[in-house]
C-alpha cells in the first residue's frame, strides 16, 4: 500500500501532462503545500478529489492552512491545479478538437471541470430536486443546499481585510488562476475558453455550483454592465451555433426583474430542457415584414413571445423591434407602465436554442415598476408567497426551475409535522399556507404528507411565476397581450 502523497502524485501524472519523470518534483511541490509531517500514512483511497480532501485535512493538522472553509478551499484548488492545463494549452486543445468534433471538445472541457473539482459535484449532490405537475406542465423544484454558509469567523475576518477591487467581481476573466482570499473564492483550478462574439472578446466556463445539467456561463472579458440590446440577440444566436446542444439565455438588465449580478455582462447556458421550452403555444401568427418567422404566445404563467426561423438576421431584427416596442409600451388598464419620469421599467429576458434545425428565441416581457401595495415590485412574488420565494425571478426561474433557499429544508419538515399534528416549530410565515393545505386535504398520512407538501410547493412556485407575469392568464390579460402584439406590427394568423 502506498502513502497518500505517492498515490496523489500517481493520480496527478495519470490525469495531466506530467510524466513519471516529474514524480519527485510533484512530491516536493505537494509537500511544500501540505507539510512534511504525518505524510507516511498509507491510504486505500484512489479517487482524486477524495485524496485532495485528505491532503487538505493533513495540511490543517500540520498547520500549513487554517481551519476556515475558505482557507481549505484555497489549498484544495491549488492541489487540483496540478491536473489542470494552463490556459493556453487548454484553449489550444479545445479549439483543435472543436475543429473536427464540437461535442467532444465541449465534453472534454466539462469532464475536466468536474475532474479538477472546479464543479463542486459533492456539494451539488446535496441539493433537493423534484418535479411537480401543474397547469403549465411539470415545474422543477430545487432547494439549494450546495453553497456552504459563511462561518461567522470568516465574515469577521473578511471585514478586517484591506479592500481590493481585483478581481472586480466573480465573473471577471481575472478570476482565472486567482489564489483566492477569505472574501473571494479560490480559483487556482479555474479555466476559461476564449471566443469571439462579433467584435467582442468573451469567455466560456462552467458554474461551480450548477443549478442544472452542464450549467455554464459566458462572460464578457471586459467588466461592463448587462444591457439587453440588438447585440444581445445576435450574440445569443451566435452562441447556439458555437454550442449547438446548449440553450443560452440572459437575465434581464433591470433591478427587481434581473439577476443577482447586473454589473458584468454575461449569459447562462447548458444542456437542459426546461419546462418552458416544451410548453405549447396558445396561438400562432406572423408579423408583417417577417413572414418567414413563426411567432406565437407561449402557454406559460409569464408573458412569453416565441420566435422561430432559420434566418438569424431576420430573427434578430424582429426581436429588436419587439424589444423597442415593449420598452415604450404602457397599458394603464393592466397596470403596465413603461416609464416613471426618466426611469425605464420595461425590458426582456431572452432565451435562445436550436429546435429541429430552426433557431428559437423566447422573449419574456418584464416590468419592474412598484406601488405602495407592492413595494418589492408589482411583477415580483407577492407577499403571500414570499414565505417560499421572495428573491428576484431571474432567468432560471423564468424557464420553470425554482431555486429555493436552504431554510426550506427544515421548515418544510415542520409544515409536515404540523399537518400530522405532531410537535413542530412551524414558522409563523408558513402558518396560513399550512392551514390552507390542511383545509384542502383534511386528513394526512405519514407516508404521503411529504408528497402533498411537495405538490403544494410546486403550486406556490406556479403562483410566483404568475405574479411575475406581466399579462395575466385571464381573458382580459390575454386580450391585452394581443393588443401589444398588434402594436408591434400588423399580424397574420390566429
Amino acid at each position: 500500500m502506498k502513502t497518500i502523497i505517492d498515490v496523489f502524485v500517481d493520480k496527478v501524472i495519470e490525469n495531466s501532462h506530467y510524466t513519471p519523470l516529474d514524480a519527485i518534483y510533484l512530491r516536493n511541490r505537494i509537500l511544500a503545500l501540505v507539510g512534511e509531517e504525518n505524510t507516511q500514512k498509507e491510504t486505500e483511497l484512489t479517487e482524486l478529489i477524495a485524496l485532495k480532501d485528505e491532503l487538505v485535512a493533513l495540511a490543517v493538522t500540520n498547520g500549513k492552512v487554517g481551519v476556515l472553509q475558505e482557507e481549505k478551499d484555497t489549498l484544495g484548488a491549488e492541489l487540483m491545479n496540478f491536473i489542470t492545463p494552463i490556459p493556453s494549452q487548454l484553449n489550444h486543445d479545445f479549439w483543435q478538437t472543436y475543429a473536427t468534433d464540437k461535442k467532444q471538445a465541449i465534453s472534454d472541457f466539462y469532464q475536466l471541470s468536474q475532474k479538477n473539482d472546479y464543479i463542486k459535484l459533492k456539494a451539488i449532490a446535496k441539493n433537493i430536486y423534484y418535479q411537480v405537475a401543474t397547469d403549465y406542465g411539470h415545474l422543477e423544484i430545487t432547494i439549494n443546499l450546495s453553497k456552504p454558509e459563511k462561518d461567522p469567523k470568516a465574515i469577521a475576518m473578511a471585514k478586517q481585510m484591506k479592500s481590493t477591487s481585483y478581481p472586480m467581481c466573480q465573473l471577471c476573466v481575472e478570476n482565472e488562476g486567482y489564489q483566492g482570499r477569505i472574501n473571494h473564492p479560490a480559483r487556482a483550478n479555474h479555466r476559461i475558453i476564449r471566443l469571439d462574439l462579433g467584435d467582442e472578446k468573451w469567455g466560456f466556463q462552467y458554474s461551480p455550483y450548477a443549478y442544472f445539467n452542464e450549467h455554464s456561463i459566458l462572460l464578457n472579458t471586459e467588466h461592463v454592465p448587462m444591457v439587453i440590446s440588438q447585440k444581445t440577440f445576435e450574440q445569443l444566436l451566435d452562441i447556439v451555433d458555437i454550442f449547438p446542444t446548449y440553450f443560452v439565455g440572459s437575465n434581464a438588465d433591470l433591478p427587481i426583474v434581473g439577476g443577482s449580478i447586473l454589473t458584468h455582462n454575461h449569459y447562462q447556458a447548458g444542456k437542459h430542457t426546461f419546462p418552458m421550452e416544451v410548453a405549447p403555444l396558445d396561438n400562432s401568427f406572423s408579423f408583417e415584414g417577417f413572414e418567414n418567422i413563426q411567432a406565437g404566445i407561449v402557454k406559460w404563467p409569464m408573458s412569453v413571445l416565441r420566435l422561430r426561423g432559420d434566418h438569424k438576421e431576420e430573427l434578430v431584427a424582429l426581436a429588436e423591434k419587439i424589444r423597442l416596442a415593449w420598452k415604450d409600451y404602457s397599458d394603464v388598464s393592466q397596470d403596465i407602465i413603461a416609464k416613471t419620469g426618466s426611469e425605464e421599467h420595461h425590458t426582456v429576458t431572452p432565451i435562445a436554442r436550436k429546435n429541429n434545425g430552426l433557431y428559437e428565441l423566447d422573449l419574456v416581457l418584464r416590468d419592474n415598476h412598484t406601488s405602495e401595495e407592492f413595494p418589492d415590485g408589482i411583477y415580483h412574488p407577492h407577499p403571500d408567497v414570499q414565505h417560499i420565494k421572495k428573491e428576484n425571478i431571474g432567468l432560471i426561474e423564468v424557464m420553470g426551475l425554482a431555486i429555493l433557499p436552504p431554510r426550506l429544508k427544515d421548515e418544510l419538515l415542520d409544515v409536515e409535522r404540523y399537518l400530522l399534528e405532531k410537535e413542530n416549530d412551524l414558522k409563523d410565515y408558513h402558518k396560513t399556507w399550512a392551514d390552507d393545505i390542511k383545509a384542502k386535504y383534511g386528513q394526512f398520512d405519514p407516508e404521503t404528507v411529504s408528497d402533498i407538501v411537495k405538490q403544494e410547493m410546486g403550486l406556490v412556485f406556479a403562483r410566483v411565476l404568475e405574479d411575475a407575469g406581466v399579462y395575466k392568464r385571464t381573458k382580459a390579460g390575454q386580450e391585452a397581450f394581443m393588443a401589444f402584439v398588434r402594436s408591434v406590427g400588423i399580424i397574420k394568423g390566429d
